[in-house]
């Protein structure tokens, strides 16, 4: 075990769970339980909020499977990646004051609970859940995978035995801390994730004999590598723009990042995280994506491509730098977690048990289910994960797209058009689901753009039609 990469990873992990304590004496000091557990109380300020929001966007896929998709793909993957910049800024600006405002009004502490209250129906509670659980889950297991690849290429312990090490960690902080917790560590790991991208560029461009003759060695290889084309052409103008949906426009759909929209204390530090999370994910999502492509002259042949950040990482940087810049991934990676424990959590616990299994529960008995239910799941999100696929970047985009196809309309025309109805809202959660499901399997890339484009066109549709008939009754 090289512990001169290991002992500032352990000291990180000993941070976090100083948070998570700190953040348990605030539990126990507020009146709202699940206010504070599941949303902090509302109080997150401007840097706070960015930095939860991109800790919880930034995940395995953007520091581990990214640059691994990129180190096979070339440039062309880092000009997609580059989608991504606007994804604060489109969610705190579509959603912004108007969604904080009334998830105020109906005492939402839930993207669902925000559901329930625009269209009071148990029918769309329900359907919201389930398509959360399910697609959450695949996104934990790509989590799951990333945090046991980390632990795995730095330890050189058993995937399995990283994976148990992993799983601990984590639930043992979200359950102790909460929310709170969830928000002020993924201030730091913002912080981790930010210093980190720079320290491993630079490290990358020294070790690699300037940027011109590591470009000139991906020429050699492959012309293609730096064209915007991808490495055998497949990355088309239409497929490339189409990750405008996924992972521009479309995240104002996932639940994980739309609650942050919730929890912000006042409209200035909306205005401050605007800016704040703007700047933060353009220079990350570029640094981690092109250092993916500037590790193939480094390190050619590498076959597990979601190990290329830890194995660059410890190539071209000494071990205790090393192992401060491998908090970055560790960071994005649990703050990602953290955060999908929590909304899946809440939504049982908020949205199914209180509203249609034990509506009187007391405060005891709330939190012993919602401690329980957080530790169930990892459990069994650490089952799913032991049999890993080979690039996880592609069970995160596929959890991504059945949420955004399931929520984007019931939460955006919820907001903004009056004449939106329980009705539309459930037909465009079903046939979001239903077809982005059919597709991701049938036809996948229709017309050659990414598979979630059509499904959220006719969930589009959907739920207009289905407002439209209600109203002409």
């Amino acid at each position: 075990m090289n512990w001169g990469v290991v002992i500032p990873l352990l000291l990180f992990l000993v941070a976090v769970f100083g948070i998570g304590f700190w953040s348990s004496r605030k539990i126990t000091t507020k009146r709202n339980f699940l206010e504070e557990y599941f949303l902090g109380s509302r109080e997150l300020g401007g840097l706070i909020l960015a930095m939860t929001m991109i800790a919880t966007y930034g995940s395995a896929s953007s520091f581990i499977g990214g640059p691994g998709a990129a180190y096979s793909e070339g440039l062309g993957w880092v000009l997609l990646a580059m989608t991504q910049v606007a994804t604060g800024y489109f969610v705190l600006m579509i959603l912004g004051k108007k969604f904080a405002i009334k998830a105020r009004e109906y005492k939402a502490v839930t993207l669902v609970d925000y559901l329930k209250g625009r269209y009071e129906s148990k029918s769309v509670v329900l359907f919201s859940a389930i398509s959360i659980i399910i697609f959450l889950f695949s996104a934990m297991a790509a989590q799951w995978v990333g945090g046991a690849r980390l632990i795995e290429s730095v330890t050189g312990l058993s995937y399995t035995a990283s994976l148990f090490i992993f799983t601990m960690a984590v639930l043992v902080y979200v359950i102790i801390g909460g929310f709170r917790a969830v928000a002020v560590t993924d201030t730091l790991q913002g912080i981790v994730m930010f210093v980190g991208t720079l320290i491993i560029l630079v490290g990358t461009i020294i070790a690699g004999g300037g940027l011109t003759n590591m470009m000139t060695e991906l020429v050699n290889e492959n012309p293609n590598l730096v064209t915007p084309f991808g490495h055998d052409g497949n990355l088309t103008p239409l497929f490339v723009s189409s990750f405008w949906i996924l992972v521009g426009v479309g995240v104002v759909g996932l639940p994980q990042v739309a609650v942050r929209a919730m929890s912000y204390k006042d409209a200035r530090s909306m205005h401050r995280a605007l800016i704040i999370g703007t700047i933060v994910v353009a220079f990350m999502m570029f640094g981690m994506h092109f250092v993916g492509v500037l590790a193939r002259p480094i390190l050619p042949g590498i076959e597990v491509a979601d190990t290329v950040m830890p194995r660059l990482t410890m190539e071209v940087l000494p071990n205790w730098l090393a192992g401060i810049v491998l908090a970055a991934p560790m960071a994005a990676i649990m703050s990602t977690v953290d955060s999908i424990l929590l909304l899946i959590s809440s939504t049982v616990v908020k949205d199914v048990y209180l509203n249609y299994v034990d509506p009187k529960a007391t405060k005891e008995r709330v939190k012993k289910v919602s401690y329980g239910l957080t530790a169930v799941l990892g459990i069994g999100v650490f089952a799913m994960a032991l049999q890993p696929p080979d690039l996880l970047i592609w069970l995160n985009l596929f959890a991504f797209g059945g949420l955004e196809s399931a929520f984007i309309w019931p939460i955006v025309l919820g907001l903004y058009w009056s004449k939106g109805n329980k009705y539309g809202a459930l037909a465009s959660i079903i046939v979001g689901v239903v077809s982005y499901s059919l597709i991701h399997n049938f036809w996948p890339n229709p017309f050659g753009a990414h598979t979630v484009v059509l499904p959220v066109v006719l969930s589009l549709f959907a739920y207009m039609i289905g407002s439209k008939m209600y109203l002409r009754r």
